[in-house]
This record gives structure tokens, C-alpha cells and sequence, in this order.
């Protein structure tokens, strides 16, 4: 069992998951987010969904074959297949020849199976049908699309992440449980479009009444939110990338009045991702379903092998640095954003909503790493100082968990400054580099609990990081350094205020001439400084590398 998006600063949601305080959550929020006794016995082994959607009525007819593995020998004789309104169940066989009951609780239905055996490999067959919930802003507002591209010709996809993959087709909502043996998505469309999806083409054939069923498979386990249909009038060229695992496949599904500017504008901004990413993070996670890029209607989503890309071939956020320095319009945000989720979310997966830090934070912080790698030092320190603009600290950014709850979206910001603290305070980026590469080495194609993470970096690193995760993460207070700089006697007294008790975030600073290390607490200590290493305390310059406030004051009274 596998237990292993995107920023804009005006509003950031996830899409369809619904603000909530812990005193409004419901039997409904702990259905969907926690592993209950009728989930917690079988694991998903794969998935092979079949979907033929009716654009003018905006219906869709499916099926999902879930293969699954019992893994407690004492459970439940029930199952939860998720399925939310106001899409239908139909029916529901056992291994081809048993017609299984259920019954229905809101978006959760709950399937009479019996007593299986341990270790015991089974399939139930999932008939489905009805009007399914549209996006009414995709992708920050989940469920089909069903619009029309500029020529008026049909075009649609769906979104889910957060509302979930339940919004279209039944399966174990959860992201705890991702399909091991990986998923096939078989999409029956009118013959004059092309129907597109994550991995590799497997089938294309002629389908009932002058359509096409194309057939499309993943190798690798993969997030629930992450299978996606895209169907248009869709165009292919390729290319290939020589990384370090070999040859890399690359695909890039256009629309077909956009090939040109397409062919002239991607492969360029994706060579760059891939240098970057693969220097900083490690191999790319899916060579086995290689990598693509989908021109979609909307801004982008992270779709593992299948990245959704509606960046309109500019650099920027649709012509937008949210940065506010001029480093953002240098480079496309859509093709490294969702590229870095790759990493982030794709490959290292959360079991709880609760800690979907670990996709937007570190993704968020893939944007400064690429800035790094193609501008240098300097460069990234602006973008990242830069981002800031669009934390609101409105709330923590881990909400409850085992409900589907969503956190602050300054796990996107707030996340990405946090992680570029850490990288200062440790002053070695070939530590930090093995860092990034081991979390996804060790944890490569998994899911995981955030606990994991914050452990694996501190071990790493050699230092105990937890509380300064336990600041940024769980509280809304950005941590104060009081500097009292006595010239005369060359000494520097510093301490931490508006912070947790035990936050002790490591302060180092260094130029061609000096380079200092100071681990500051609620307490005032001080330091003996040479004059180069007495120009390395100025607020500007620690705020550019830190996520802090520096404050420099005339007494030790404060």
C-alpha cells in the first residue's frame, strides 16, 4: 500500500475543498479523510477506468475496474467506494460474476463484500453514470470542464485535486492508498477528437456509433487526483531528453493551431526544467511513462506524466511575475511549477491532506531552486524574498487531521520561505542538494506523513529542525531577531522574540570576507565580531536568506 496547484497570490484553494474550522467538520469530513474500518482492510492494486462523456449533454458513462489486495485477515464485511453527487452507482460486480449490494451515505457508498482472504487478490467492476459537477474555475474549482477552444470545437478535462478524484470516477478517495501496479484510462470519444491521458498510448481502435476509444496506461503508482482525461483537437510532437536515467521521452499534446508556437516555445522551457530539477531533486520519477506537457484551458495542474499546461506559451504566470522582481518573467511558471510536483506530490505523495506542505512548499521552492540554478545566488534570494508579497499568516498551514481538512494556503509562500531558511541556516548547498535528492531516493514513489520528512531533514542535516517546522508550520508568527550591536567593544547580542519556546532556527552569514554562525534563542547571548564579520548583521541582507523580521534595537531592555 502506497502511502506515500499551483500559487497565485490573490487566492490560493485547493480546488472544491471547502474552509473550515475544526468546530464545523462532520461525520461526512471524517468519511473522506480518515482510514476507516471499511477502508483500512483492502489496498488498491490498480485501476482501470473506462469513461465516455457526452459533451452536449455534459454526462458522462463509465466504469472503474478496482483490482485490490486484503491485507487484514479480521475486517469489515463492507468496503467505501467514494463516488460524490450527483454522479450514480449502477451496479457492482465481484470478480465478474457476483452482483455485490450497497447503499449510499452523501458521497460515500458502502458495498457488501463479505469476509475475503488474507493476501487474496480480488476486483470489484464499478458501473457508473450521470451529470457530473462542473468546474465553474477550473482548476481552482473542481470537476469536468466541458467548453470550447477558439475555433469552437468541444474540449474537456477534468480537475480534482483536493475536491478529489471521487468528483468523477469511484475509487478510494484517500491519497494514502495509491494504485501499486499503476492505472489505465480508457476514454470512448466522437471520432473527430483525440483523446489523451497520463503514461503511454496503449490502444487506439474503432469504438460503437463512429467513435474512438483510446487506451492509455501507467506503469508507476500514481495520485488518485492525478489520473485526468483530456480530449480535443489535440496535435503531437516529440522530443527526448538524455538525463540520468537515460533516455527520457518527451511528448507535447497542442492543440493543432498551436503546433507551431508550441514547437518553437516548450522544448526549450522543458530542457531547462529537467537540468534544473534533475541536478537538484534527482532523477525524474517516471521514466518508465516518460513526460508530457497538455495544452489545457486553464492555468495548469501537476497531472503525474501529464502535466497540464495553459500558460499560453509566454513566460511569466500568464504575463505576471507574482514575484515583483522581474526574475519571474524570465522563465515559464506553469512548465516548472507543475513540472516540480513531479518530486513533490507525484512522486513523494502525503496520506493526509493535512500535510500537502510537503507538495506546495517544496514545489513552491522549486521555483527559487530554478531561478538558482539559471541566475544564480542573488537572483533566487530576490525571488524568493519577492513571494512574500503573497503570505496572508491567516492560519496555520497544517489544519486537522483525518478530515480532508486544508490548511493555510501560505503553504505555497510561507513554505517556500521556510525552506529557504533552513538552506541558509545549514550553509551548504551540497548538503542540501543530497537532502532533496535523498527524500525522493528514499523515498521514491510513496506516501508519506509530513512527520517523515521533517525527520529525514533533520538526521541529514545534523540538526534538529523541528521546532523552526513547528513555527512556520503551526503558528502565524513570523519570528523576530532583536540585534544589539555594542560598536565600541565589537560585540553583536542577539535573541528571538514572537516565537515558540525551543525555536531555534541557526542564523549563518558569509561574504568573500567573513562568514558567521549564530543559533539564537529567547535569550539574550553575544558574539565577538571582526569588522568584516560586523557588516554581516544587516537586517536587509539576513531578511533577503530568512523568513524573519530583524529588528535592531538600542538596549538590552526589550
Amino acid at each position: 500500500m502506497k502511502r506515500s496547484c499551483f500559487f497565485i497570490f490573490l487566492l490560493i484553494s485547493f480546488q472544491g475543498v471547502a474552509q473550515k474550522n475544526d468546530s464545523q467538520l462532520t461525520h461526512t469530513d471524517s468519511l473522506r479523510g480518515s482510514l476507516n474500518a471499511e477502508r483500512e482492510w483492502w489496498d488498491v492494486q490498480r485501476y482501470d477506468i473506462t469513461i465516455e462523456p457526452n459533451f452536449h449533454q455534459k454526462m458522462t458513462t463509465g466504469k472503474n475496474i478496482i483490482t485490490y489486495k486484503i491485507v487484514q485477515e479480521k475486517h469489515s464485511p463492507y468496503m467505501q467506494i467514494d463516488l460524490q453527487e450527483p454522479l450514480q452507482i449502477d451496479s457492482i460486480i465481484y470478480n465478474d460474476k457476483q452482483k455485490l449490494t450497497f447503499t449510499r451515505e452523501g458521497s460515500a457508498w458502502h458495498v457488501k463484500t463479505g469476509n475475503q482472504r488474507l493476501n487474496s487478490v480480488n476486483k470489484i467492476t464499478v458501473f457508473y453514470h450521470g451529470k457530473p459537477r462542473e468546474a465553474v474555475r477550473a482548476p481552482w474549482d473542481g470537476g469536468w470542464t466541458f467548453t470550447k477552444d477558439s475555433l469552437s470545437r468541444p474540449w474537456m478535462t477534468v480537475t480534482c485535486q483536493g475536491l478529489g478524484a471521487s468528483v468523477w470516477y469511484p475509487n478510494k478517495d484517500h491519497q494514502s492508498d495509491e494504485p501499486d501496479k499503476g492505472a489505465s484510462l480508457t476514454m470512448i470519444v466522437p471520432n473527430d477528437l483525440v483523446a489523451v491521458a497520463n503514461g503511454r498510448l496503449i490502444e487506439k481502435k474503432k469504438a460503437l456509433n463512429e467513435k474512438l476509444s483510446y487506451k492509455w496506461e501507467v506503469e508507476n503508482s500514481i495520485n488518485n487526483y492525478n489520473i485526468i482525461p483530456y480530449i480535443g483537437h489535440y496535435v503531437n510532437f516529440k522530443g527526448n531528453y538524455l538525463g540520468l536515467k537515460g533516455n527520457l521521452d518527451l511528448d507535447y499534446w497542442v492543440l493543432d493551431y498551436n503546433e507551431n508556437k508550441a514547437k518553437d516555445y516548450l522544448p526549450k522551457e522543458v530542457h531547462n526544467m529537467l537540468d534544473s530539477f534533475e541536478y537538484w531533486f534527482g532523477p525524474y520519477p517516471f521514466y518508465e511513462d516518460g513526460y508530457k506537457i497538455i495544452e489545457t484551458e486553464h492555468t495548469g495542474m501537476e497531472h503525474q506524466s501529464a502535466i497540464a499546461y495553459g500558460n499560453h506559451y509566454k513566460p511569466g504566470y500568464r504575463g505576471r511575475d507574482g514575484s515583483g522582481t522581474g526574475w519571474g518573467m524570465k522563465w515559464d511558471f506553469i512548465v516548472i511549477h507543475e513540472s516540480g510536483h513531479e518530486w513533490f506530490g507525484n512522486n513523494i505523495t502525503t496520506n493526509d491532506l493535512a500535510d500537502m506542505y510537503i507538495h506546495e512548499s517544496f514545489t513552491n521552492y522549486s521555483e527559487t531552486l530554478f531561478v538558482d540554478s539559471m541566475f544564480g545566488e542573488e537572483a533566487a534570494n530576490e525571488y524568493n524574498y519577492g513571494i512574500r508579497q503573497g503570505i496572508r499568516n491567516d492560519k496555520p498551514i497544517i489544519p486537522a487531521y483525518g478530515v480532508n481538512g486544508q490548511g493555510s494556503g501560505d503553504m505555497y509562500p510561507k513554505g517556500g520561505n521556510m525552506l529557504h531558511s533552513i538552506r541558509h541556516s545549514i550553509n551548504n548547498d551540497q548538503l542540501f542538494r543530497n537532502i532533496l535528492a535523498g527524500l525522493n531516493q528514499s523515498f521514491y514513489h510513496e506516501t508519506v506523513d509530513g512527520s517523515q520528512i521533517q525527520a529525514y531533514i533533520s538526521e541529514k542535516a545534523g540538526y534538529d529542525y523541528s521546532k523552526v517546522f513547528e513555527q512556520y508550520l503551526t503558528t502565524t508568527q513570523i519570528p523576530q531577531l532583536n540585534l544589539f550591536k555594542d560598536i565600541e567593544n565589537n560585540q553583536v547580542y542577539y535573541k528571538w522574540s514572537n516565537s515558540i519556546k525551543g525555536f531555534n532556527l541557526p542564523i549563518s552569514l558569509k561574504n568573500n570576507n567573513a562568514d558567521i554562525r549564530i543559533v539564537p534563542n529567547l535569550e539574550w547571548q553575544q558574539v565577538t565580531v571582526s569588522p568584516d564579520e560586523k557588516e554581516l548583521f544587516t537586517p536587509e541582507a539576513i531578511e533577503k536568506m530568512y523568513y524573519v523580521e530583524v529588528k535592531e534595537v538600542k538596549s538590552l531592555e526589550l
